[in-house]
């Protein structure tokens, strides 16, 4: 059986970390930064673990 290729859009997208738990980053954080407040654009700088409803989906996507 061939090796499962890797989907390139969501190897750009997130990170596994030591654990083998998924980053990602936020979205809403390319333009329009005078509407948000500063508090807003400091949390959307932080990564987030994806959810665990989306990680079965996106691991699949994933292999390591």
């Amino acid at each position: 059986m061939p090796k499962m290729k890797t989907h390139k859009g969501s190897q750009k997208r997130f990170k596994r970390t030591g654990s083998g738990s998924l980053k990602r980053s936020h979205a809403y954080t390319s333009h329009l930064f005078a509407n948000k407040s500063q508090k807003q654009k400091r949390k959307l700088r932080k990564g987030a673990i994806v959810s665990s409803g989306d990680y079965k989906r996106i691991n699949s996507m994933l292999p390591r």
